[in-house]
Parts: structure tokens; C-alpha cells; sequence
């Protein structure tokens, strides 16, 4: 399609995984033919995608990476994909946070980009098992020096996952003896049969206690999420109260959504409030 010559690589790259998802596989002449760019690019854009682990490359073409429900990517190889997607569930997630209230934030690249969004915030309580979310605080802090109205951060302790998230009886038991008014919770999969769920046996119950803990649970999770099953399940959909996506959760899995949640955000939509 000749309107799709001026994408950026990372939508190019999108719509490239979302075709192999969804049909299982595609070959490089009908994806430059879709996208109206060159045999060239599609090719650097499946090696760009195969390096990140979101799809093998076959002859003339890709097919999906049949990931063990154990795999769990590592920090750096998720921070780079679905960009814009979490800049849009980022700024939508920000707009439910109250200054003065006690929030959570689990860990993850989506929760990550919230935080950034939060340092302005004044009068926060922030409890987080991720030590990157902490950074985050911890940078602004000692770039901007002491101001009045700084978020108090409260970093759990644990064991180290890849994806930078402290686990295990030691936050568990931080975790269990605080009370907070928000949970903002990352996730590796989100299915209607298996709710939220995590390749990381040890996360799944750190992230149980930081359910059990809030007082609202609000998932933010991109479309790629959806129908993805790790190991092990650690919450229902009901147990969630508000979900913030993107635009590309197709409409009949709203739908779907829609018999389990109160309510569904979509960023980056005219009209991002959904109440169900």
C-alpha cells in the first residue's frame, strides 16, 4: 500500500508481527506488497525482529516463535518493542493517579514508562518491586535536588528476575503488610481462560500479594499481550478493575474484555474512556 511508505521502522515492525500472529506466518513478497516498501527493508525489518526473539526467519519469509510457557525475556530485549503503544497506555495511566494517594507499580517496560510520567506527581507513595521503576524516581529526584512534594519510594527487597523485578518471600512479605490505593501491574500474558499470568513461578506469587494488597488493580498492558499464557496464572480478569491498552486490541477481544472488567481504557483513541 503506497500510504505506508512514510512508517516509521517500529510501526512497519508492528504490523509485520501482527500479520505473523495472526496467520502464522508470512513471506517477504506479500509483506512488500502490504506495506509498499522494499524487499530490502522487510528483510532488515525480520532480522531487527528475529535479533529481539519475536519471530524466526524462514526461507522467503517468517513464522512465529513457539516460546515455552517458561521463557521469560529479559529487560532490554522488551523495552524496544510496542514503543509507541506504552507511551499511549503511559500518559492514559498517569491521568488515574491522584496527588497524595499510595500507589504500586509492578515491574516491567510499561510500568517503567509510567513512572516517568508520575515523577511530577507531588505527593506520591510509591511501592515497587521493580528496581527500575525506583530508578526512575531516584534519577528525578537527584537531578531536579530536593523539592518539596518528591515522591517517598518504598523498594521491596527480593531476588533479581530478568526483567528487573524483585521476587520471593522477602518482598512477599514487605508487600503483605502495605495497603495502597492503586496497583499498576505489568504483565508477561492476559487470556479470558487463563487471566494474568507469568513465565516466573516466584513473580506470580509476589504479584498475588501485590493484588491482594491494593484497594484497585489496574492492568496496562499493549494488544500484543492478549492470548499470551505463561506458566503461571497469579489473577483472574475479574479481579482487575480497570484495564489501559492500545488501539490495536482488536474489537471483538474488547468485547471479550467487556464481560469481565469494570472498566477498559484504549489509548491513543479519541475517545480513550470506555466505561463497561
Amino acid at each position: 500500500m503506497s500510504e505506508n511508505q512514510n512508517l516509521l521502522a517500529e510501526q512497519r515492525r508492528t504490523l509485520i508481527l501482527d500479520e505473523v500472529r495472526r496467520r502464522g506466518g508470512v513471506r517477504v513478497n506479500e509483506l512488500t506488497r502490504k506495506l509498499g516498501v522494499s524487499d530490502m527493508t522487510v528483510r532488515r525489518d525480520l532480522d531487527a525482529l528475529a535479533r529481539q526473539g519475536m519471530l524466526e526467519k524462514v526461507h522467503g519469509g517468517a513464522v512465529p516463535v513457539m516460546e515455552a510457557s517458561t521463557h521469560e525475556p529479559g529487560f532490554e530485549a522488551k523495552s524496544g518493542l510496542e514503543l509507541t503503544a506504552k507511551e499511549d497506555i503511559a500518559r492514559a495511566a498517569a491521568e488515574l493517579v491522584a496527588p497524595g494517594s499510595a500507589i504500586a507499580l509492578s515491574g516491567g517496560t510499561t510500568t517503567y514508562a509510567l513512572a516517568h510520567r508520575l515523577v511530577d506527581v507531588p505527593d506520591l507513595t510509591v511501592v515497587t518491586n521493580s528496581v527500575r521503576v525506583a530508578d526512575v524516581f531516584h534519577v528525578a529526584q537527584r537531578t531536579s535536588g530536593p523539592r518539596q512534594g518528591a515522591a517517598t519510594v518504598v523498594l521491596t527487597g527480593g531476588v533479581r528476575t530478568p526483567s528487573d523485578s524483585l521476587v520471593g518471600p522477602v518482598a512477599d512479605q514487605a508487600i503483605a503488610a502495605l495497603h495502597f490505593d492503586v496497583l499498576f501491574l505489568g504483565v508477561h500474558g492476559i487470556s479470558a481462560e487463563a487471566g494474568l499470568s507469568t513465565p516466573n513461578l516466584a513473580e506470580a506469587e509476589t504479584n498475588r500479594r501485590l493484588v491482594q494488597s491494593a484497594r484497585r488493580v489496574v492492568v496496562v498492558a499493549d494488544h500484543t499481550k492478549w492470548g499470551v499464557v505463561g506458566l503461571s496464572s497469579f489473577a483472574s480478569l475479574d479481579q482487575v478493575d480497570t484495564l489501559v491498552t492500545d488501539a490495536g486490541l482488536p474489537g471483538a477481544v474488547r468485547a471479550e474484555v467487556s464481560e469481565h472488567l469494570r472498566r477498559l481504557v484504549v489509548a491513543g483513541e479519541a475517545d480513550e474512556d470506555a466505561d463497561i
